[in-house]
């Protein structure tokens, strides 16, 4: 019996050499925008170790203004990035070969927001007005959402001017706009701060008018996602990032912290992170990353329409990843 014992002892601690001794997979996470808590999910799984534990030595790489993760992944700049399914669409159609492996994200926090004492409080009274919008494929839902109403977005009486707007709310302070695209859990609490209380906007919220397109799902290269191996690789960093996500969704106030720390350029504070992150659990889904296969058709449908994309996609997205990770 003793034998037995030493031997099962000694399998053991050859199990655990072998372990500690294998390398972890090294995968490049490239964000949409810079450290906020829009990828709290993302910071916590590596701060907490879940990332570690599956193997994986994670590194994230921060977004910006300047940064278009479409392009940096064809570039072989990142492995996996976070991208709007509209945005990882349009690149596809012009043949960088994106597929979604995972949607966290399941609503749109995406808003247009107008002064209630303004000129516009219903869609109605869009034409001959101005609209802020962003661009760099941010556009799309904006013109998804006119196209589908029927308004011409080159201007004219009986259609809007399209303002390129700038990543904040001083197009409505400075009046440039009568209206301003806004996230739930960014700008619009930059607006309640600047004296726009929600009492004093009239809101047009995509998700709730049924324009909402899919925001902040996981995007791989189709050429990488043919190799077993790196597949697999995404199965184990897909457990870890919604382990992560579960983790901040349960512990709002940790999980801001834990993007503070994260927050290299100093400039968030920890009282806006935490309000972004109570509207961004509002958004995700931290026990279902499974893309909606009627969410997806419902985007693809929408950009065909706006001639966003011009073919229709084929292979964009993958249900095995999920699968294989037990979503």
């Amino acid at each position: 019996m003793k034998k037995i014992i030493l031997v099962g002892l000694m399998a053991s601690a050859m199990a655990l050499s072998t372990s500690a001794g294998m390398a972890a997979d090294a995968v490049t996470l490239q964000l949409k925008w810079v450290a906020q808590a829009q990828f709290a999910g993302y910071f916590v799984a590596k701060d907490k170790g879940f990332y570690e534990e599956e193997g994986i030595d994670i590194t994230i790489k921060n977004g910006g203004p300047d940064v278009a993760p479409e392009q940096v992944i064809a570039g072989g700049g990142a492995d996996v990035i976070v991208d709007w399914m509209a945005g990882a669409l349009a690149a596809r159609d012009k043949g960088v070969g994106l597929v979604n492996i995972a949607q966290p994200f399941k609503k749109s926090g995406l808003l247009l927001i107008c002064p209630k004492d303004g000129p516009v409080q219903t869609v109605a009274d869009f034409p001959g007005h101005t609209l802020g919008v962003w661009f760099f494929g941010n556009e799309y839902p904006f013109y998804a959402w006119m196209n589908k109403e029927g308004i011409p977005t080159d201007g004219g009486d009986a259609g809007v001017n399209v303002l390129k707007q700038s990543f904040d709310v001083e197009p409505l302070i400075q009046g440039q706009a009568d209206c301003i695209s806004v996230m739930t859990y960014n700008e619009l609490g930059q607006a309640i701060d600047a004296g726009f209380t929600t009492d004093k906007l009239t809101i047009f919220n995509y998700t709730e008018m049924g324009n909402d397109l899919l925001e902040d799902g996981l995007y791989a290269m189709e050429e990488d996602l043919a190799d077993p191996a790196f597949a697999e690789t995404m199965v184990r960093f897909v457990k870890a990032s919604q382990k992560g996500w579960k983790y901040a969704v349960e512990n709002p106030d940790e999980a801001a912290q834990i993007v503070i720390d994260n927050d290299e350029s100093g400039a968030q504070t920890l009282e806006h992170q935490q309000y972004m992150m109570s509207e961004v659990a509002k958004l995700v889904d931290p026990d279902d990353f499974a893309l909606n296969i009627d969410a997806y058709n419902r985007t693809e449908k929408a950009l065909l329409d706006q001639k966003i994309i011009e073919n229709q996609p084929e292979g964009a997205y993958t249900l095995e990843i999920t699968d294989k990770a037990g979503m």
